[in-house]
């Protein structure tokens, strides 16, 4: 199965063609090319037990589908006043204030991979009453996948929607994804929280090891139906308040499959604070690529604890190298159809928080500031040890 994000990959951004032009979009299948294909949809039905626990999807739509927006990105190309050129894509957005900002993800205003990442030439916001405005692009965020834009206020209707907290999310609670899928404005999608506590590709996708390979941890997992064209728009709870933006879908076929992915809004408010503020969003880092430790791998290594991270490489000059990390020297054993560097550093615990699950050690650094001080336990040739690191910040 594939991740899919647009433009790296594919995402719910639906690419469509300028008049005059060819197929727009860098979608690498060309699943989008030639414009949306109208398809019955693999997710459609409403689920009607939700409404008994007082989830009336109804109530969320009409109170939070005013603030959702369809956003229109055009990208550089050779342009005349006969025949435009270039690739426009479409995504959606929502309101998060009455002063004209709008959330949304920042593959939606740029194209491109890696250090060929460009931003949209324009932008433009339709909002549900039919006005359509352009948009300027405050700053975007490659590392969480969020954008800040603004629209003049003026002349304008604003409905922002209510942000809410990715925190203690359950399991089985029900969400609604409004957006634009395939260019369906004001589109209403249910479903529920499946998983959270998920990892998901960034722009500068990867671990934790070096400059410009990192990853987006607490993602929340949905099987509310997600299209491209949804991308950057809002998965609300069932109070309206947003918990997420929509990013990504996992599919084998190119459309909504049930397993959908949203940048959590706690994730999201931290970027936007800093968009805001200076246009550009600073993470803390630490330098190393571990993987998470569990009973059988402890045994079979004799490590000297069940759960905690083991250290698989550090980078040159960075934090952790700084403060001594050590990772293991020796070649990779194989265990369980996967492969551990074994010998190195085991932490447990990041300000005495012990390290439970996959990608405690992740957040727990994205949670802080470059130069902040955090204090790891560690283990180290059978001796457990305390190691502080002064945090860096996050290349790329």
């Amino acid at each position: 199965m594939n991740r899919r994000r647009l433009p790296l990959l594919a995402i719910a951004l639906v690419a469509l063609p300028l008049v005059g032009a060819g197929c727009g979009g860098d979608n690498e299948d060309g699943a989008l090319g030639g414009g949306p294909v109208r398809t019955a949809t693999t997710r459609v039905e409403v689920i009607r037990e939700l409404a008994r626990g007082g989830f009336d999807p109804s109530v969320v739509y009409a109170n939070e589908a005013p603030g959702v927006v369809t956003v229109i990105s055009i990208f550089p190309g050779e342009r005349s006043d006969a025949m435009p050129t270039g690739s426009e894509g479409l995504g959606s957005g929502f309101v998060i204030d009455g002063d004209g900002s709008i959330a949304t993800n920042a593959h939606v205003v740029t194209n491109g991979s890696g250090g060929a990442i460009r931003r949209a030439e324009t932008v433009y916001v339709q909002f549900a009453d039919g006005n359509q405005v352009p948009a300027r692009i405050v700053g975007t965020d490659l590392n969480s996948d969020v954008a800040l834009i603004e629209v003049d206020p003026a002349d304008l209707t604003l409905r922002p929607l209510p942000l809410g907290s990715s925190r203690g999310l359950t399991v089985g609670a029900p969400v609604a994804a409004i957006g634009s899928p395939f260019g369906e404005p004001q589109s209403l999608s249910v479903g529920v929280i499946s998983g959270t506590n998920r990892t998901i590709d960034s722009l500068n996708s990867g671990g934790d090891g070096g400059a410009g390979r990192f990853a987006i941890g607490g993602a929340i997992q949905t099987d509310a139906a997600i299209n491209h064209g949804n991308s950057g728009g809002p998965l609300v709870d069932a109070q309206g308040r947003v918990i997420g933006i929509n990013a990504q879908i996992q599919t084998t076929g190119g459309g909504g499959e049930g397993v959908g992915f949203a940048i959590p809004v706690d994730t999201v408010r931290r970027a936007l604070g800093q968009l805001r503020a200076k246009g550009t969003v600073d993470y803390a880092w630490i330098g190393v690529s571990t993987v998470p430790i569990f009973p059988q791998l402890a045994r079979r290594f004799d490590l000297p604890a069940q759960q905690g991270a083991l250290v698989q490489s550090v980078t040159d000059g960075s934090p952790a190298a700084i403060a001594g990390l050590t990772a293991g020297d020796g070649d990779d054993v194989a265990f369980q159809a996967a492969r551990f560097r074994v010998g190195g550093d085991v932490i447990t615990a990041v300000d005495g928080k012990p390290i439970t699950r996959d990608n405690d050690l992740a957040t727990a650094v994205a949670d802080r500031s470059p130069g902040e001080v955090v204090t790891l336990d560690v283990w180290r040739d059978g001796e457990q040890r305390t190691v502080q690191v002064t945090l860096g910040t996050r290349p790329g």
